[in-house]
């Protein structure tokens, strides 16, 4: 029968506990030493049925399998497992497992009368604390009746233990124990106080490291526990158990689906998977980028040791020493030395240095396989001289033979101006070929081209065209705007240089080269009204009807004179109004004189029409020195300025109408005045003469602007109904946009005419505006213009108008909004007057 050794008599220590678990067996000696008894020890895991043990302290295989096989029908047999046995009802520690040392013979009935003593004993204990019920205790007397055998060997063995482990309580035991650590005192069997101690608390609380031991084994391997279900004890003395480890799905699961701080190792203390916190992946990444792993924060503010701004003031308020300002004796005498020696010739200022003969470059001229040096970068090869044509040959074809007209031809030509340099010629063989003549010329020429001639790398720009566009908007997101011909209004002979629509939109104005003006019904093209102003054929230069409503007043220039009309065609009430606003000012002006007999001196003369003229409608005549070109009107209608280009200093007057009086506000005269404009709203006028736009504050009577447009001759202008931009168009077929708040050059200029610009015009309401040009053309664009400064304004070309006929090099000479709808009117050389709309 085979024999195997018992593992259970060994002393206590070759099991590995943590500190709190020797302390509470410690305990549990005491107790049992204390009462005189032996403690039965627990016997190894896989040793623990102790019953078949012989007298030699080995245990019967067969008898130990017998019992096994008899227990497995048994209901009890969880309780009595060959692998945890006894050791599951001793999960607790062994803590005051005594053993009575006066009958080691029946250890088993000696055992329960102990526990009646100790209880016996417990009830009549002295409490130093509080009142608890003692429970460890009945667990000790209920350890010791469970755990004494009847076997003689095994009794022989307790009484052995019992004695060794009394003499070790007794000497632990001493009078000067510290008092805090004991709970209450009881009376022993023995009848002397046996001491309890308090709770055991297995808290952590070491000043050397912060970090929690969790090792449950001491320095045990864990592999050691590899054959058993639990990987060490608690602080209880209870086993603790290995974690449950999942299936092969499991594991299988948990390594596609990877939780948090997962790793994929086993920590060798507890034996469970290894997670990391987030604090110690960071750890982990930072170490792995070569970052600094501790808290350091490598973006800290510099601390300027040294001050990096230049002090003004010196450090030290002391005067300058004198030697400073003394020339230094020493100094003086290394110079002397030195121009003594440059003298001599011992020194030789910037000598060139000498190669030995040994490191001068040498180059084989004859060699085959001589390494070709990189050019620059910026090396360009000459050009290659062309080769030879068919021409140039000795024996060329018949074709290329010249003819005798071509030979006198080419020798009749300057050498200058021959396309060739040589005639073709015919040679029997090539033997008979002279020399050529112009040979060394051409290479002398050639080297010429090579040596003065420079050549310079052109750096080539891909860029797309379509880039340096603009983005604009699309023209048909941005109506209405005239695009079609809608009305042609004809009845002048020759030139109709003037148009002007009145305030209403119904009623159109002209006037041209025949002296007439002519008023139009707009939507019929009907003639209305009629007047012939101008003498001896005299153009009418300008019509401009008056921006006061419900008054009728036109003003039409011819010649040297200006007439105020009231056309016949309104009703009663607007005709009384205007005949009024016209003889208030009678009053006020000198007595009116005939035609014949005006005087000279004055700027201007208010008269009464002739019958002739005040039959046909026209109310006064101001009779002026020079030729008037233009008329504009003030915004409340009772001013309006005519411009004279040969007037000199009065080539701008202002006219008023309440007191029929006129005034130059210039004494002198900038240069060729062509246009003059007043503010929309404020109290300024703008002058154009041949480059310049100068704005004039008229309250303070001051020059406030003036506009560059960079343009040769001016020929008209237009100020924005916000008055903040102005347009202007040229003889030189440019139209630029001026933005008073942004510069005074031109913010745009367009070239869109081929000819020149004759008049350009805002629309007062919508955001256009259009000029018209001697090419027959009416350009249409869309300009707004933003409240937001930091907004430059848009300008978008929308419409090219087509439909007047160029004569005598003039095309378009005039052109006006509609004060309501997006339709515009123009008049040209061709004598007709058109309407443009949507």
């Amino acid at each position: 029968m085979a024999k195997r050794k018992l593992a259970g008599p060994k002393k206590p220590a070759a099991k590995p506990q943590t500190s709190a678990q020797s302390t509470g067996n410690q305990q549990g000696s005491k107790l049992a030493n204390v009462k005189g008894r032996a403690p039965r020890l627990l016997i190894n895991d896989e040793d623990e049925d102790n019953e078949d043990e012989d007298e030699d302290g080995y245990i019967d295989d067969e008898a130990e399998e017998a019992e096994e096989d008899e227990l497995e029908d048994e209901s009890d047999l969880e309780e009595y497992d060959g692998e945890d046995g006894i050791s599951e009802q001793f999960e607790g520690l062994l803590d005051g497992a005594i053993s009575d040392s006066e009958s080691e013979d029946n250890a088993g009935d000696e055992a329960s009368e102990g526990d009646g003593e100790e209880n016996n004993a417990g009830e009549e204990g002295i409490f130093f604390g509080e009142d608890v019920e003692n429970e460890e205790h009945e667990d000790v007397a209920e350890v010791i009746t469970n755990s004494v055998s009847d076997d003689d060997e095994e009794a022989e063995y307790l009484s052995k233990y019992s004695a060794a482990s009394e003499a070790e309580s007794l000497s632990s035991i001493s009078s000067d124990q510290d008092d805090s650590m004991v709970a209450y005192y009881t009376t022993g069997a023995d009848g002397k106080p046996r001491p309890i101690y308090h709770e055991i608390d297995p808290h952590y609380s070491s000043d050397d490291s912060d970090l929690e031991d969790m090792n449950t084994i001491g320095n045990v391997p864990l592999s050691a526990y590899d054959e058993y279900p639990h990987i060490g004890y608690d602080i209880n003395g209870k086993r603790i158990m290995r974690p449950a480890t999942g299936s092969a799905l499991d594991s299988l699961l948990d390594s596609i689906e990877v939780p948090e701080g997962w790793t994929g190792l086993i920590d060798k203390e507890s034996g469970a998977d290894l997670k990391l916190t987030k604090d110690e992946l960071e750890l982990v990444k930072k170490i792995q980028l070569g970052e600094n792993a501790g808290d350091v924060n490598p973006y800290e503010s510099t601390i300027e040791w040294f001050s990096s701004k230049t002090e003004i003031m010196p450090l030290s308020a002391a005067p300058e020493p004198k030697r400073r300002f003394v020339p230094s004796r020493h100094e003086a005498k290394r110079i002397i030395k030195i121009v003594k020696a440059i003298r001599e010739g011992r020194i030789v200022p910037n000598k060139p240095k000498v190669r030995p003969e040994d490191e001068q470059p040498v180059y084989d001229l004859w060699a085959d396989d001589l390494q070709e040096q990189q050019p620059h970068v910026m090396h360009i090869p000459a050009p290659k001289v062309a080769k030879p044509t068919n021409d140039e040959s000795y024996n060329p074809p018949e074709e290329y033979l010249p003819s005798e007209e071509e030979i006198t031809a080419w020798n009749e030509t300057d050498a200058m101006d021959r396309e060739r340099d040589y005639l073709p010629r015919k040679f029997s063989s090539l033997r008979t070929v002279p020399r050529y003549e112009n040979f060394v010329r051409e290479r002398f020429e050639r080297s010429l081209d090579l040596y003065l001639a420079p050549r310079v790398r052109k750096n080539k720009l891909n860029i797309d065209p379509d880039s340096l566009l603009p983005k604009l908007p699309s023209p048909q997101d941005l109506r209405p705007f005239p695009i079609k011909c809608s009305v042609t209004y004809r009845g002048h002979k020759g030139r109709v240089r003037a148009v002007s629509i009145d305030s209403s939109g119904l009623w159109l104005a002209t006037g041209g080269d025949d002296g007439t003006v002519r008023i139009w019904e707009v939507l019929t093209g009907r003639e209305i009204w009629k007047a012939t102003v101008g003498d001896d054929d005299e153009a009418v230069q300008s019509v401009e009807w008056s921006p006061v409503k419900d008054s009728g007043i036109l003003a039409a220039s011819a010649g040297e004179k200006i007439f105020l009309c009231l056309p016949p065609i309104f009703d009663d009430e607007t005709e009384v109004t205007g005949q009024e606003l016209l003889a208030a000012g009678w009053g006020y002006a000198a007595q009116p004189a005939p035609v014949e007999h005006i005087n000279k001196e004055r700027q201007c003369n208010w008269i009464k029409p002739s019958t002739k003229l005040a039959s046909q409608g026209v109310d006064v005549v101001i009779v002026c020195r020079k030729t008037v070109k233009q008329i504009a009107w003030h915004r409340r209608g009772d001013y309006f300025t005519g411009v004279s280009p040969d007037g000199a200093n009065m080539a701008v007057l202002v006219h008023q109408i309440s007191k029929h009086n006129t005034q130059s506000p210039f004494r002198k005269s900038k240069g060729i005045i062509q246009r003059a404009q007043f503010h929309p709203f404020k109290p300024m006028l703008y002058v154009a003469t041949q480059r310049y736009v100068r704005i004039y504050d008229l309250s303070t009577q001051s020059l406030t602007k003036a506009l560059q447009p960079g343009a040769r001759w001016l020929s008209s202008f237009d100020i924005h109904p916000q008055g903040d931009n102005v347009i202007t168009g040229s003889y030189d077929k440019r139209v630029t946009w001026h933005d008073l708040d942004l510069s005074t050059k031109p913010y745009r200029t367009l070239r869109y005419h081929t000819r020149a610009v004759r008049d350009v015009r805002f629309h007062t309401r919508l955001p256009l505006f259009c000029s018209g040009s001697d090419d027959g053309y009416i350009n249409v664009f869309h300009g707004t213009v933003y409240d937001d400064l930091l907004r430059n304004p848009l300008l978008v070309p929308l419409k090219v108008l087509k439909g007047h006929t160029v004569v005598q090099s003039l095309g378009v000479l005039k052109v006006a909004w509609h004060p309501k709808e997006a339709w515009l009117f123009s008049v040209g050389a061709d004598g007709t007057a058109k309407l443009w709309t949507s």
